[in-house]
Formats: C-alpha cells, sequence, structure tokens
C-alpha cells in the first residue's frame, strides 16, 4: 500500500517555518515513496478557527510548492467523533469525571507535595451513581477520560529508532471537555482510522502523546500507524522561538522576498548529514531525503543562514525564472540587467537598488574632481558593448596613471553613486554613454 500522510494544521494563524518543517517531511516522504498527503483542517475549536486563516493556510501551501491530494475539515466530522466516542463508553474505556479545574489542581499540588507524580488518581471510577447524580443536580458537566491500560506501549520510530511510553506513568487524557468539545487526541486517532493514514510525521514533542494514541486506536479496533518524530527547531542562539514566530511565518518569508525554494532548501537540511545549501527543486529535495539523516539534536534555524541560501538560488536563476518576479516588482529591465544585478542579490526586492544605474537619475559621487575630468575626457562614443568597459578603464588608466582601487573606485562612484555593486561591464553598457557623460560631470542623470 502506497504511503498516506497527514499535514493537519489548526487554523488559528498562519503557517511559520516550525510547522512548514512538519509539512516538508510529510510532502518529501510521500514524494519519496509514492504516497499522498491529506491536508487536515483540524478546525474543531470552533470559536478560535478562522476560514481566513484556514485560506491562509492554503495559500501559503500553494506557494510553497506543496500540493495536497486529498483534504478535510475535522468540523464537518463531529459525527464520526460521537460514533468513536459512544463505542469508547461502551467499552468503559471513556469514563465521566467531575473535578472542577479547581479540584484537579489541588489534587496535583497535593501529589506533588508528598513527592508523587502528578497523574490523576481515577477517582471517579469509584464514584457511585448517586454520587454522579448529585454533581449532576448541582449543575456540573462531566469530562470525559480515557482509560489507559497501565501497560508500555513500543514502537519502531522512523527517526528516533526504538521507542517506548510506559502509561502508567501517564493521567488519564481527557478527550472530551465538560462543554462537550473535543480535544485533539479522539478526533485525530477517528480520521487517521478513516482516511487510512499510514505514516505520522510530527514534531518529537508528541512523543509522549504516541502512547497515549496507540492505546486510543487499538481501543476502536485499528492498527496505529507507523510514527516519525523529528527535533524540533530552536534559534541560532539555541532559545526555542516560540516568540519569534510571527516574523517568521510564511507571509511574512513571502512579503520580504524569499524563494520558496530557498526556504525548503534550508528546513529540509537543517538538522541533517546534509549540507544545508539551495537545491534546484523540491524533485531533488524529495530524492535526497532520508529519514536515517536527520539528527537528534535540535535544529537550529538562522534567518541570516536562509539568506544566504535564497542569495544563492538567486544567483542561479534564469532570467525566464526571474521575469515574472521582475516585473511584479516593476524592476524588469531585461536579461542582460538580470544577469548583471542577479549576483548581488540576496531577496529579490534587492533589485530596486540598482535600477537607477541603468534608469537614473542618480546623483554621481566625486571625490576627485580632476580624476572624473580626465575619465571625462576618454569617454568613448556610443553604442556601449560589454568590451567597452575594459576600453574605457584601459583609457583612462592611461590618462591619470592610476591602478587598482584608485582607477576602479572613483570611476564605480561617479557612474552608479555606489562604492560596492556589481560588476561594471554590462552595466557600463546598459546606461550608456548620454549617463555616464553626465555622471562624469558631476551631474544627476
Amino acid at each position: 500500500m502506497s504511503p498516506r500522510l497527514r499535514f493537519a494544521p489548526s487554523p488559528t494563524g498562519r503557517l511559520h517555518v516550525g510547522n512548514i518543517r512538519t509539512a516538508l517531511f510529510n510532502w518529501l516522504f510521500a514524494a519519496a515513496h509514492g504516497g499522498i498527503v491529506l491536508l487536515r483542517i483540524d478546525d474543531t475549536d470552533l470559536e478560535r478557527s478562522t476560514k481566513a486563516f484556514e485560506q491562509g493556510i492554503e495559500d501559503d501551501l500553494r506557494w510553497l510548492g506543496l500540493p495536497w491530494q486529498e483534504r478535510a475539515n475535522q468540523s464537518a466530522r463531529f459525527a464520526s467523533y460521537d460514533a468513536a466516542a459512544a463505542t469508547l463508553k461502551v467499552k468503559g474505556l471513556l469514563y465521566p469525571c467531575w473535578e472542577t479545574e479547581d479540584e484537579l489542581e489541588r489534587k496535583r499540588r497535593i501529589a506533588q507535595a508528598r513527592n508523587r507524580p502528578p497523574i490523576y488518581d481515577r477517582a471517579a471510577l469509584a464514584l457511585t451513581e448517586d454520587e454522579k447524580a448529585a454533581y449532576a443536580a448541582e449543575g456540573r458537566q462531566p469530562h470525559w477520560r480515557f482509560k489507559l491500560s497501565g501497560k508500555r506501549v513500543e514502537w519502531d520510530d522512523l527517526v528516533r529508532g526504538r521507542q517506548s511510553i510506559d502509561t502508567a506513568s501517564l493521567s488519564d487524557p481527557v478527550l472530551i471537555r465538560a462543554d462537550g468539545a473535543y480535544l485533539y487526541t479522539l478526533p485525530s486517532v477517528v480520521d487517521d482510522v478513516e482516511f487510512k493514514i499510514t505514516h505520522i510525521v510530527r514534531g518529537e514533542d508528541h512523543v509522549a502523546n504516541t502512547g497515549v494514541q496507540v492505546e486510543v486506536f487499538e481501543a476502536l479496533g485499528a492498527t496505529a500507524p507507523l510514527f516519525g518524530h523529528f527535533p524540533l527547531l530552536v534559534g541560532a542562539d539555541g532559545e526555542a522561538l516560540s516568540k519569534r514566530l510571527g516574523s517568521l511565518s510564511a507571509d511574512t518569508l513571502r512579503a520580504e522576498g524569499f524563494e520558496p525554494i530557498a526556504i525548503l532548501s534550508h528546513l529540509a537540511k537543517l538538522g541533517t548529514s546534509d549540507p544545508v545549501a539551495a537545491r534546484p527543486d523540491f524533485a531533488t529535495l524529495a530524492a535526497e531525503f532520508d529519514f536515517a539523516k536527520v539528527g537528534r539534536a535540535p535544529a537550529r534555524f538562522d534567518p541570516e543562514e536562509l539568506k544566504r541560501v535564497n542569495a544563492a538560488v538567486l544567483h542561479a536563476m534564469p532570467y525566464e525564472i526571474a521575469q515574472p518576479k521582475l516585473a511584479a516588482l516593476g524592476t524588469d529591465l531585461g536579461e542582460d540587467f538580470w544577469n548583471a544585478v542577479r549576483a548581488n542579490l540576496v531577496l529579490m526586492p534587492d533589485v530596486t537598488a540598482y535600477l537607477a544605474i541603468v534608469q537614473g537619475p542618480l546623483t554621481p559621487v566625486i571625490a576627485d574632481a580632476a580624476f572624473a575630468e580626465a575619465a571625462l575626457s576618454v569617454l568613448p562614443a556610443g553604442p556601449y558593448e560589454a568590451s567597452s568597459w575594459a576600453t574605457f578603464v584601459d583609457a583612462v588608466k592611461a590618462k591619470t596613471g592610476a591602478k587598482g582601487k584608485a582607477l576602479f573606485m572613483p570611476l564605480r562612484q561617479a557612474l552608479t553613486g555606489m562604492d560596492h555593486g556589481p560588476e561594471m561591464a554590462p552595466l557600463f553598457a546598459l546606461m550608456g554613454e548620454e549617463k555616464a557623460r553626465a555622471r562624469l560631470e558631476g551631474k544627476a542623470a
């Protein structure tokens, strides 16, 4: 059976680098093994979920080049969750608990004070029918917990190898809140069963949940999928990214001018044995993908490293790919211009800094008027081509005796207004004689 994976974002915000990486690992594994990915919108939290964020998630995935093959909304599947809950109740594995949050917190504090693990004591299982009725008469609504077996759950993790969770060390998890709302676990397991998910690929913060979920799968008469838990992202300083994720959302990265393949290349290789470098396309990333390459240490996400990868993507980008991007920025001056400036770009919007060199006007920097006058006197007549720059430089060198930086820097400053930038030969050809002459005369042109 071909692998069936799922990416399950909640529509309570936009995608950020953390869940983009989760999505990417699912898509890469599916592509590498001839599988498919289900986009599952986890919108059971009806108060916080919005259609705007749901649309934003879809837009982000499309922009990144991660198309899904199947799609589902949990908000349309409550009947399935109700049926599963009823099955667990009949089996005695989903039981009502009447404690308030304050009462549960008090129990936790007492357990900790006695040096005991703060796990639920299953007091609700000892309640008589009269005691339950008395709670109901007070107006209390029960929350519902899943009764764990207390056994050790083991699985072979695609990333971490042999893993086990002692469910006796865990509290019976709440599957349904007192207000009737489903928490993550039951809907997720039901969906994985009904959509025939074969592999669950996610961050290692879900490892403890896996022990619980395996038992829920088995309680519903299903076999649990295979699991793969990879290390989470941290910042370049080793600290959690949680406080910085707003500035690392997909829509923000897009607005700043990052290329999708740069983001995918960077996130696919972080924390792996492969070098972090740009790849030409998603297919190359999929062909190289292997969970055996994923290390166990947290992967360090450095925005500056992402910029370096993005720069490499732009430096290799042919004009036919760049053209619509340049047109959208209003910076499409043709293939010669693109080839002249791309090696100096980090982000696509950086190209705007070089428009004035070709289009004008710009204010020249004349540090030595006598040098500029001498250069002007040997300026060749147009039209110019790429070889015109070398001819001009040789003439200026012969006229002034200047060499090296003393020759090239004042010419660059006068003609471009910059100390550094793209190679001068193609720029000189593009700006033409009229602008070059005016700038050597110290005029804005």
